[in-house]
């Protein structure tokens, strides 16, 4: 199965809602409503990728896809429905935008458009804030960024609204794209001696 413009992605599992504790299955949300995004799978696999499309994703990479391709949802009947992406159970078709990240040779890489930002703890004690406005550690990069001399482990800026939340393998990253990365404050170390010096 092949597409013109699309890759045709599989998963295991629509939703990530389920915990094992002490050995027991533990299901953490079971509701299809506006706040179930939360616990949307976004990892999949690539069974085949574009006919019509450059692309330097290959099948069978791992992928980091928007919420809404596994997710089903309730419509103003009240029926359950699947996504726009929908084939068959578990198979899916994804346009090349709902695509953030790929894992090739064991390294996530993203297309051009994204890239992937760990947020700061607050290191403000007065702060009611847990993690620092605006601003992050890059964490998965791309050719645009490094052509402009951003690279991985750099702390950047980003505009306000800027951030769509993911836990990607067991860590909370924001995806944003490329164009709102507004400023690069050089390495961790650098960045602590540009606060102390202040």
């Amino acid at each position: 199965m092949k597409s013109l413009y699309n890759y045709i992605i599989y998963t295991d599992s629509r939703y990530d809602n389920k915990k094992y504790i002490d050995g027991k299955e533990l299901i953490i949300n079971s509701e299809l409503s506006e706040r179930d995004y939360k616990f949307v799978n976004r990892i999949g696999t690539v069974k085949s990728i574009p006919i019509n499309y450059k692309t330097r994703i290959k099948p069978g990479d791992k992928v980091i896809v928007n919420h809404n391709v596994f997710r089903r949802w309730i419509d103003v009947r009240g029926k359950e429905k699947n996504s726009s992406s929908y084939i068959d159970e578990n198979i899916y078709s994804v346009s090349p935008e709902q695509v953030y990240a790929y894992k090739n040779n064991g390294e996530w890489k993203c297309p051009d458009k994204y890239c992937f930002v760990k947020p700061l703890p607050q290191d403000f004690k007065w702060s009611l804030l847990k993690e620092k406005e605006l601003v992050g550690e890059l964490v998965y990069n791309n050719k645009l960024l490094s052509s402009l001399n951003v690279s991985v482990g750099d702390i950047v800026g980003f505009t306000p609204d800027s951030e769509y939340e993911f836990n990607i393998e067991d860590q909370k990253l924001y995806r944003i794209l490329s164009h709102h990365i507004t400023i690069n404050y050089g390495r961790k170390k650098n960045k602590r001696e540009t606060t102390q010096s202040c």
